[in-house]
């Protein structure tokens, strides 16, 4: 059929030979070697890194940088290297405390499973391990000290037993009680919410290849072609969903890189949390197809995720990508303790792009059975037609002043949504005159009228590009917890500039109360071709 779309997905990068050769052998280089005698340490994570400036086209990653834990002087250490030389390493230590991988979270399981109290009751099926939030147990609650104290949620199977969150003290091996059966920020009571746990694997950072080349095409003409990047191999200090780069309409460019690398929530009364939530770590999805790059799959029809089914059960870990009608689908999900997530683009034919980010919960939470606030920051690196050159123009009607209701935003700044308005913004090349528009979606929500305001802090904020500005540099273990982009605003010149937009989406989830057949709920904004 003439007007069929036809998507072709091809790998872009090392491949995973290449990864687990370089992690298997890493830990063994004369300086890590050194650097850690004596300690008992766990790789974390081995993950390829980007040039540190833009670029039109990129070259396959060449650069790596792993994680390691130091149990015995709880110290993290960062190695970065060349692929081409990987003896040659750059070493660094810090405090900072990585979130934990699940290789790690099982082996805290094995400890509580060699438990005195509760070993039996797991070895014997009559408790179920989760992973629960927050995924480390504060230093006060741990008895004291720098240490790492992995999180292990213990959910009875029979009702025998009270429902109960442990650490797991990972240098001694050993298992922490917490006072009222939980952390702090955490409930373990018998009632629990959401849709059955399936406890399938998940795909987290490091390890894995991660990036395609996706091109998009009708008639014999190329429509749509980018670099799709895969959850557990997106950028940013949590990881940033299905991530978007070199985005390209008709051969001419609309952004740098589309992500989304800021994700938190907020409990009413703070019954739980607050979080800050990692979009790294992938669930399964129903997804029937053909495999056509690591994490990729082709799929003649859509995939399912949590959202569309309430069946937390797959057969897929990555992105699925597939047509519907007139728009090409990218969806994957995402596990974030009791948590789940969906990352989604739609790329229209015509030109529009809709980001797409669901909420859902499984039942291994009390926690969720409390109404809850999510609130979603994209990060929208517009290089239309040029990496700079773009201007910002806001609309308003009424307008706000005079008859004009296109007025252009001069200097960085924070802005509301305010409906009342029909609030856009245009990003647009000052010279030709090429644009796109954000259009706010309807259940997007305002940050002023959340119920958790001032936590969400905001709905758009308009930036010059910094390459330092991918997210706030706070890892999910946190605090703080709030997203804090307003640090982004400096006063500076957007007018004629490479021009970044961040955009929040706030919805609330009461599992208790959802409809029939809703299994959470979806926020997005629509990019709009407004001259091209």
């Amino acid at each position: 059929m003439p007007d069929e779309l036809i998507v072709d997905v091809r790998p872009f990068g090392p491949g995973r030979a290449v990864l687990h050769d370089l992690a298997a052998g890493l830990l063994e280089r004369p300086v890590l070697r050194e650097a850690l005698a004596r300690t008992r340490h766990q790789l974390l994570s081995v993950e390829l890194l980007e040039p540190e400036r833009k670029v039109a086209r990129p070259r396959p990653p060449d650069r790596f940088g792993a994680t390691i834990y130091d149990y015995t002087n709880d110290r993290t250490i960062f190695a970065e290297g060349s692929l081409r030389d990987p003896d040659k390493l750059a070493v660094s230590e810090s405090g900072w405390r990585p979130l934990p991988t699940r290789e790690e979270f099982e082996r805290a399981v094995a400890v509580v499973g060699r438990d005195r109290e509760l070993g039996a009751g797991l070895r014997e099926g009559r408790l179920r391990p989760y992973p629960p939030m927050p995924p480390l147990v504060e230093d006060d609650e741990a008895g004291g000290g720098h240490r790492r104290v992995v999180s292990v949620g213990l959910l009875p199977t029979n009702g025998e037993r009270e429902h109960e969150i442990v650490g797991v003290d990972m240098a001694r091996r050993s298992v922490v009680r917490l006072a009222g059966g939980a952390p702090s920020t955490a409930l373990a009571v018998g009632q629990t919410c959401g849709q059955p746990d399936a406890q399938q694997a998940t795909s987290g950072r490091g390890y894995v290849p991660g990036q395609a080349w996706v091109t998009v095409s009708r008639g014999g003409t190329v429509l749509w072609r980018f670099l799709a990047v895969r959850p557990a191999a997106s950028s940013g200090t949590n990881g940033s969903g299905v991530e978007l780069r070199y985005v390209d309409y008709r051969g001419k460019r609309v952004l740098y890189r589309a992500h989304l690398p800021l994700l938190n929530v907020r409990y009413d009364n703070d019954a739980c949390g607050p979080y800050l939530d990692w979009q790294e770590e992938e669930g399964m999805i129903d997804a029937q197809g053909v495999d056509v790059a690591p994490g990729f799959r082709l799929c003649p029809s859509p995939a399912q995720t949590i959202l569309d089914t309430g069946d937390d059960a797959g057969n897929f870990l990555g992105v699925a990508v597939y047509v519907q009608g007139q728009e090409v689908v990218l969806v994957s999900e995402m596990e974030a303790g009791w948590y789940r997530y969906v990352s989604e683009w739609r790329l229209h034919a015509n030109g529009n792009i809709r980001p797409r980010f669901g909420f859902g919960a499984v039942d291994s939470s009390s926690c969720v059975c409390n109404v809850h606030h999510h609130h979603a920051y994209w990060r929208l690196d517009f290089d239309v037609r040029s990496a700079g050159d773009n201007v910002v123009r806001e609309f308003n009607d009424p307008p706000l002043l005079g008859r004009t209701k296109w007025r252009t935003i001069r200097f960085e700044t924070q802005r509301p949504r305010n409906p009342a308005r029909k609030r856009r913004w245009r990003v647009q090349h000052r010279n030709t005159g090429d644009a796109y528009e954000i259009i706010p979606g309807p259940g997007d929500g305002v940050a002023t009228s959340s119920p958790d305001w001032p936590f969400p802090q905001g709905d758009v904020w308009l930036v010059r590009y910094r390459g330092s500005e991918i997210d706030n540099g706070v890892v999910a273990t946190g605090p703080p917890y709030e997203a804090n982009i307003g640090n982004f605003v400096n006063n500076e010149s957007i007018d004629g500039a490479d021009v970044v937009v961040w955009y929040g989406a706030h919805a609330t989830h009461d599992v208790s109360h959802e409809p029939p057949g809703s299994f959470g709920h979806i926020v997005g904004p629509e990019l709009r071709r407004a001259k091209w």
